[in-house]
């Protein structure tokens, strides 16, 4: 191997442009056969680690958003809820909201499609260039719990302050203790038009109370920062599991 082979293939490593380091060889012997002129020949080199390296920045992204599973709007049956404006989440797709910091709160019994559809959105964040994190509240809940025993709740805070898109999901499947909710509530009042949030709830807002501890003044500072800038989605029906269930029996 030459000097000149070994410096530019330590240079390309150090450099971290794989794309570059697997195909400069071939690319030039190519160049030389075709008599391809040096600028072009370069552009299809940058152009391949451009996107080698814009994929590799996607996958990163979808690993830190921790999705239960992958959805897209594309497995949706649109068809199931007695009652869904498909016209409104099609334009939540745009991704619009996260820029304006509007938060979307998708509200419904269970088995309508709610996490599908905030599993969807999330994914969607993550292929345009947004960090996202999809948790659960009450995994919010017992993070930021052990961390304040541990005395290192500010450093935990930052794991839900730190993405572009924050999914919470399930508010409501589970009470939450007094110390429960206050913590989700500075993870709300922190967030507040510094950054979206998704919320799935199966309980309408007048029932938020019964979420949180029956807290009137918790619940009402809550539900103020999360609907100040916001879109909200009604799913109305009944549960997609119980209907396959009974088509089963």
């Amino acid at each position: 191997m030459s000097k000149l082979k070994k410096t530019l293939e330590k240079n390309l490593t150090e450099l971290k442009l794989k794309y570059f380091y697997e195909n400069h060889q071939a690319a030039a012997q190519l160049a030389a056969e075709t008599q391809m002129p040096h600028l072009e020949f370069l552009s299809e080199l940058v152009d391949g680690e451009v996107a080698e390296q814009n994929i590799r920045a996607f996958e990163r992204r979808l690993s830190n958003a921790r999705l239960p599973f992958e959805k897209s709007m594309d497995q949706f049956q649109w068809s199931h809820p007695e009652k869904i404006n498909r016209l409104q989440i099609e334009n939540l797709m745009r991704l619009d909201f996260i820029n304006k910091q509007v938060n979307v709160l998708l509200i419904g019994g269970s088995g309508l499609g709610k996490s599908h559809i905030a599993i969807s959105l999330t994914r969607q964040a993550c292929i345009n260039g947004y960090s996202a994190l999809f948790t659960s509240a009450i995994e919010i809940v017992n993070y930021l719990t052990a961390a304040r025993a541990a005395n290192c709740l500010d450093k935990a805070l930052k794991r839900y302050l730190k993405p572009q898109l924050l999914c919470c999901d399930e508010i409501g499947y589970l009470p939450i203790d007094k110390l429960g909710c206050d913590l989700l509530f500075q993870v709300i009042s922190q967030r507040y038009e510094r950054g979206s949030m998704i919320i799935t709830s199966n309980k309408p807002f007048k029932n938020w109370t019964e979420i949180f501890h029956n807290d009137t003044a918790v619940t009402s500072a809550i539900l103020d920062r999360l609907l100040h800038h916001s879109e909200v989605v009604i799913i109305e029906g009944k549960s997609y599991r119980m209907k396959n269930r009974n088509s089963e029996d």
